[in-house]
């Protein structure tokens, strides 16, 4: 069977080496000129199997107007003339609500686990390096609101059997030992034991050359016009440079850009890509560094060790497609870093990246079947496209398959928006 897979991001990657291992003839179509050169290139690093829940919380739209007010906030919204993004806008406000989180979170979570439970058998069998490490996500609290605010996570915690520790200063500082240098900016934090770090771009460029030696075939800038449709099923997929590519079967994996192919063909998906903003800065002095990642809930930025580099990424801008690196769009990021760890790295060294998340209303990733039979998605994980990649593409490429999936399919298909 012939699978075309369009888009070579993390997901796109992992969808084709599944496929392939199942003995799939694969092509991935990408325009640009490599693996994982856009959301995947430069994201947080974390594998956030613990943190996996939606933004659509109870209290969020409270929240959402206090960020919009402070100094170094981490959203900002763009009042576009845009009925998507408010039609998006609304959508997400009527899932923050207790019986709508704890559905979509549960959702999200059957995906994050199964992703947890299959991405070390594929780092054993394929020997890819990354950078990674598994020391788990430090929570950082700097007001006693948000440590005993924290009582809620722990609950939701406890009950999708996601171990965890609650920390005070001092135990913060044993997981995080540069933290001591600045234990007065903080009362305590929740350690979220089974999250992991890794570079997501070195692992989705690894696991390309992975995939290309079970024969698939990467074609680079090649920018999709569109797909086509024949006597209701797609018949291919069209080019610009290389014209129409076609096979048996079909895989969109084109994160905040899927709506936009999907939507001629009459797929309306609410995927709306918000933006995201990193810095990437050369460690100075490992012991004054952080040892994994920490997530200052104050900022909501997170801060990850990478080897012998620091990724600082966090703030959620609502401005439609828009790839633009302001000289100023990363000063939150780099404020936060300087604030707790202000000797581990050299901020004068620092790479400024930004990059657009695919995110539902709901936060829950959209798999699966189409109204098409050969047509499937498997797109809109938003923030945890990293950490939910191995599971989604490998119970997508079961199901393209005709194989069995280890998980269920039950509301995570673009279905539950029809």
């Amino acid at each position: 069977m012939k699978v075309v897979v369009m888009g070579a991001g993390v997901i796109g990657v992992t969808t084709a080496w599944y496929l392939a291992k199942q003995g799939a003839e694969v092509i991935v179509l990408d325009r640009q000129a490599g693996a994982g050169l856009e959301t995947s290139y430069a994201n947080a690093g974390e594998l956030s199997y613990g943190m996996t829940s939606p933004w659509a919380a109870p209290g969020v739209p409270v929240k959402a107007i206090k960020w919009l007010f402070m100094k170094r906030r981490p959203l900002f919204i763009w009042p576009l003339i845009s009925p998507t993004m408010w039609k998006w806008s609304v959508q997400m406000i009527r899932n923050c609500n207790a019986d709508s989180y704890k559905v979509n979170k549960s959702r999200m979570v059957r995906v994050s686990n199964y992703s947890r439970d299959v991405m070390p058998d594929l780092i054993e069998e394929t020997g890819i390096e990354f950078d990674a490490r598994a020391q788990g996500t430090l929570q950082l609290f700097r007001t006693q609101k948000q440590l005993k605010g924290s009582r809620a996570d722990q609950e939701i915690l406890a009950e999708f059997d996601s171990p965890y520790e609650v920390l005070d200063q001092d135990g913060c500082i044993a997981v995080e030992p540069a933290l001591a240098h600045v234990k007065e900016k903080f009362v305590g934090g929740l350690r979220l034991t089974a999250d992991k770090t890794g570079d997501c771009r070195l692992f989705t460029i690894a696991l390309a050359e992975k995939a290309a030696e079970l024969g698939v075939q990467f074609m680079y800038g090649q920018s999709i016009r569109g797909i086509a449709v024949e006597n209701g099923r797609i018949a291919g997929v069209d080019t610009e440079v290389a014209g129409r590519i076609t096979g048996d079967k079909y895989v969109c994996a084109l994160g905040s850009y899927a709506p936009r192919l999907l939507k001629p063909i009459g797929i309306k998906l609410p995927v709306y890509p918000v933006k995201g903003y990193s810095v990437t800065l050369p460690v100075t002095e490992d012991m004054m560094a952080p040892q994994s990642t920490l997530m200052d809930e104050t900022h909501k930025v997170a801060i990850t060790r990478l080897g012998s580099r620091i990724r600082v990424a966090g703030t959620a801008e609502i401005a439609g497609y828009s790839n633009r690196l302001g000289p100023h769009a990363t000063d939150t990021v780099k404020y936060v870093i300087n604030d707790l760890f202000p000797k581990g790295g050299d901020l004068s060294q620092a790479e400024g990246w930004t990059g657009l998340r695919p995110m539902t209303p709901d936060g829950t990733p959209v798999l699966g079947e189409t109204p098409y039979d050969n047509l499937f998605l498997n797109t809109g994980h938003g923030t945890l496209g990293w950490t939910m990649a191995c599971g989604s593409s490998r119970a997508v490429a079961d199901v393209v398959l005709g194989s069995a999936p280890e998980i269920s399919f039950d509301g995570l298909t673009a279905a539950r928006y029809s």
